[in-house]
């Protein structure tokens, strides 16, 4: 992965060149910031970059055996931990056993989510975690001496799903590092990461990407419409993934948003048994991705709301919800707005609290069917 090839983020390759040429590279950094900003794509441009022998003044040569080795994520000197799940084939496994897969997903696209994860290595309705365990291998990694480079790197992704056994076990590394260690932790929840842990480890914070950037990313793929471009550029609100998104909706947010349609015509119509099957069903599709439709459905509501003002600059929808809204948004309006909001907050934080996700959709499902006539 190259600097060039992350969306943007100029000011951040900027600070992480400069610290390499310096040779200030803090052995722990905590890259923070929201959902397709290019965090993991940067710490792996990071990484190479450190263990490039031909290092430019703005990027890794791409030519020496370190660059060749990185173009694989086959080098001997980088390492990763990730949010996995207890796979029946495995023996408590660790991300190691998912190392394949792994390199896969981020060869095709170092932008992705979570639930794009957990999808490609058919989690089913398993929450990603990164397990106590995960430590010991951490710990026998990193005891070892460097193969080739100067630095061996461990990249973290999703600190905030590490058990706090495990926490507090790679607090202990970080608080005294094996010589020549760099620990990078890609987090999009700071806040979910411990505060030892934080406060240990320098931070680098990835602002929103800037409009022009991602413009410029997305005419640089192949068979793009250039006309719907703009559309995408506006919707994705600082995000690339979101960008990508609309111009290849994935099956998870097709999910989400029929789902959502499901729901409310049938609290509109008043079925009640249709309502149940609806709860049934998505009380079996997994806590993580339970949390992502709330989420949706919550975007939708505050989407169709502000369309209703008429103000086309600040609404991001696809085209299949501005079409779907226009007959949809007259029902959601200031009388309703608020109440709707708070019920879909609600509902995730129960779901986080590992309530009974049956009951919490059946509740929620029923509670629309009084919102939707106000």
């Amino acid at each position: 992965m190259f600097f060039k090839d992350v969306v943007g983020q100029k000011d951040v390759k900027n600070r992480l060149i400069r610290s390499v040429q310096e040779q200030r590279i803090s052995h722990a950094q905590l890259f923070s910031g929201p959902s397709g900003t290019g965090k993991l794509a940067m710490a792996l441009a990071y990484a190479q970059y450190i263990s490039c022998k031909n290092r430019s003044e703005t990027d890794s040569c791409g030519t020496c055996p370190s660059c060749h080795k990185y173009k694989k994520l086959a080098h001997p000197d980088l390492h990763f931990v990730f949010p996995i799940f207890n796979a029946k084939q495995f023996n408590k496994p660790v991300s190691d056993d998912f190392l394949p897969k792994w390199r896969e997903k981020v060869l095709q696209n170092p932008y992705f989510e979570l639930s794009e994860w957990l999808s490609h290595i058919d989690a089913g309705n398993a929450q990603g975690e990164i397990y106590e365990r995960e430590s010991e291998s951490i710990l026998r990694k990193l005891n070892l001496k460097s193969f080739e480079s100067e630095f061996k790197v461990m990249i973290i992704w999703l600190p905030e799903k590490m058990n706090i056994a495990c926490s507090n076990k790679l607090l202990k590394m970080i608080e005294e590092p094996p010589s020549k260690t760099l620990f990078i932790l890609v987090t999009e929840n700071e806040e979910g990461v411990i505060g030892t842990i934080r406060s240990r480890a320098q931070l680098v914070k990835f602002p929103f990407v800037d409009n022009e950037s991602i413009q410029n990313a997305l005419l640089q793929i192949e068979g793009i419409n250039p006309e719907i471009i703009p559309d995408a550029v506006h919707l994705a609100s600082g995000s690339y993934i979101k960008a990508l998104e609309y111009l290849n909706p994935g099956e998870e947010e097709q999910f989400y948003f029929l789902k959502f349609q499901e729901m409310m015509r049938f609290a509109y119509a008043r079925q009640v048994k249709e309502m149940i099957d609806w709860a049934d069903e998505m009380a079996g599709i997994g806590r993580d991705k339970q949390k992502a439709f709330f989420a949706a459905a919550l975007r939708l509501v505050r989407e169709y709301f502000v369309s209703n003002m008429h103000r086309s600059e600040i609404v991001y929808m696809n085209r299949a919800e501005k079409d779907w809204g226009k007959k949809f948004a007259p029902f959601i309006n200031e009388r309703n707005i608020v109440a709707f909001a708070d019920e879909f907050e609600l509902a995730i934080k129960h779901i986080s609290m590992n309530g009974n996700p049956r009951i919490i959709f059946m509740d929620t499902g029923l509670r629309m069917v009084r919102l939707i006539k106000r």
